[in-house]
This record gives C-alpha cells, sequence and structure tokens, in this order.
C-alpha cells in the first residue's frame, strides 16, 4: 500500500468521499475505528478542508459519525439497525418490482441481461468490490419501468448503508452461487410477467441475506459492543 494516495487535484472533497466511501464499504476502514484528520490529510496529502468536507458528506450518508469533541468514527450498527436496513430494502424493492415488471421492455431485459454478465465475471474474479456496485446497478435496473424516482432516491441512501454488509455477505461466507442463482431467476420471471413469484423470490432474497448477516454479526461482535 503507498503512504501516500495520490489524487487529482480538481474536486478534492468528491474524490477524497469517494475513496472514503469505498474504504469504508470493502471493510478497509471497519465498524468503529476511530477516523483522525491529521492522519488522512496527510494520507492523501491534502489540507484538513477538504477532509472535513468528505467527512461531513459520509455523516450525511450515514457511513460515519461526527462528534463536537470526539472526532468521527466509522458508523457501527446495532443488530436491530442492519435488520432494518434490510427490512426496508424488502418495502421499497418489492414495491418497485412489482410495479415494473408489467412495463418492462426489451430495452430493460437488454440492460438486465448485460448486468448480469458483468456479474458473472466479477464473481469469477472474486473482485467484491466491483461486484457490490453491480448489484445495486443490476437491483435498480430491475426497477427502473417502475418510474418511481423518489421511491429510487431513498433507495440508493439504503443501498449505501446496505452495501457494506452485501458484500460482507459474498466475501465472507461465500454466497456467490446463491446470489447469482437469484438474479438470474428474477430476471427470468419478470420476462415471464410473473409478478407474484417474483416478488416472492426478491422477498426471499434479500430476507436470507439479512438472516445470515445478522447470524455472523451476532457471532463474531464482541457481547459488550
Amino acid at each position: 500500500m503507498p503512504s501516500t494516495r495520490a489524487i487529482p487535484r480538481q474536486s478534492l472533497p468528491d474524490v477524497i468521499t469517494n475513496d472514503l466511501r469505498e474504504r469504508i464499504l470493502s471493510g478497509e476502514m471497519a465498524e468503529g475505528e476511530t477516523i483522525r484528520q491529521e492522519a488522512l490529510a496527510e494520507d492523501y496529502d491534502v489540507s484538513r478542508m477538504p477532509i472535513r468536507e468528505a467527512l461531513k458528506r459520509l455523516d450525511a450518508e450515514g457511513l460515519v459519525q461526527l462528534t463536537n469533541n470526539r472526532g468521527a468514527a466509522v458508523t457501527t450498527h446495532s443488530l436491530d439497525e442492519i435488520a432494518e436496513i434490510f427490512d426496508l430494502r424488502v418495502l421499497l424493492e418489492v414495491d418497485l418490482f412489482r410495479r415494473a415488471i408489467p412495463l418492462m421492455t426489451e430495452a430493460d431485459f437488454a440492460i438486465c441481461e448485460r448486468l448480469l454478465d458483468e456479474m458473472e465475471k466479477s464473481y469469477e474474479a472474486y473482485d467484491v468490490g466491483r461486484w457490490g456496485g453491480l448489484n445495486y446497478e443490476y437491483h435498480k435496473a430491475l426497477y427502473a419501468a417502475a418510474g418511481r424516482g423518489l421511491t429510487n432516491d431513498i433507495l440508493q441512501r439504503v443501498n449505501v448503508q446496505s452495501d457494506r454488509y452485501v458484500r460482507m455477505h459474498l466475501s465472507v461466507m461465500e454466497q456467490r452461487e446463491p446470489a447469482k442463482r437469484d438474479h438470474g431467476e428474477l430476471l427470468a420471471l419478470a420476462r415471464a410477467r410473473d409478478v407474484e413469484a417474483g416478488c416472492d423470490l426478491l422477498t426471499r432474497h434479500i430476507q436470507r441475506t439479512k438472516d445470515q448477516l445478522l447470524a455472523m454479526v451476532t457471532a463474531t461482535r464482541n457481547p459488550e459492543d
């Protein structure tokens, strides 16, 4: 790992925010880890000002917790909060999928097929970071025909919270094959216009991830945390 993280000089807060977000989502920066602005400024070879702005943005996304006196730390979600994140995904995504299936066109199906192909490559390369982004893009493509802009905006915020747990589910629990199978079947059911079967599978798909993650986090966290 390089001693400094060289970045373009334009739009420093944007670039630093994106990089810090990826470090958190990938697990490089762990839950509860203290974030020291001075160390980050040295790490990125910048002043503290763009670091502060980046941390404010990540605080707004819920990935970082800022306090007036204690600095910042990577957000740690309780078990109840993790469960709530995935419960929200069920509520939002199943409604979007239900609305989208009757309206999906061949163009929508083609986009989904392309994303499935890209996901297949990320599976083979064991590129969990790439898979995390493609997972969201694929789900978003499944729901695009619903045309629900406000719901999608809310879902995007929820996805930021769920992404690191989805990646954890894939990498730590070796869930590539079940996820791959579900994603292909979701598209097949959408093509068949089978709304009820598609929504039922989507519910089980998200619920299984939630249940397995909660069991894993419960087993690995300190009981006092």
